[in-house]
């Protein structure tokens, strides 16, 4: 009988919900509102990766690179992604890309092998988190 094998951690992609790119008025809505309402809605017509969750928030940082996407997951390299295009053909190159963390061992994402997309634009690319030791 062989151990069961433990289900990979959930990889979380955060949309930057208040991205706009440089000199964009602040009257109309921001793109990075745009990107993450293109990711859901690419969510809800595709199929289902259990292992990939969305969320938006406000302000990654990358103001400058706007618009803006992170994927993250225990025990896995964090990615951020800027000059995004908000639109449902980069929303659904960002969900594949989720499921490409999601199914990596250690979320590491080899450029040739990402969508078109998310092959340049990288802000950051982060070492798992240190395990703390149990005291």
């Amino acid at each position: 009988m062989s151990a069961p094998v433990p289900p990979l951690p959930v990889t979380e992609v955060i949309v930057c919900t208040t991205c706009r790119p440089p000199g964009a008025s602040r009257d109309l809505p921001a793109a990075g509102a745009a990107l993450f309402e293109a990711v859901q809605a690419a969510r809800q017509h595709g199929p289902i990766n259990n292992a990939v969750r969305v969320r938006g928030m406000a302000c990654l940082s990358s103001c400058s690179r706007a618009c803006s996407v992170a994927f993250q997951a225990p025990g896995k390299y964090t990615y951020l992604f800027g000059d995004l295009v908000p639109d449902a053909e980069t929303a659904e190159h960002v969900l594949a890309c989720a499921g490409q963390h999601a199914t990596a061992s250690d979320g590491n994402l080899l450029r040739n092998e990402r969508p078109a997309r998310l092959r340049s634009g990288i802000l950051a690319r982060l070492p798992p988190a240190l395990e703390v030791p149990d005291a």
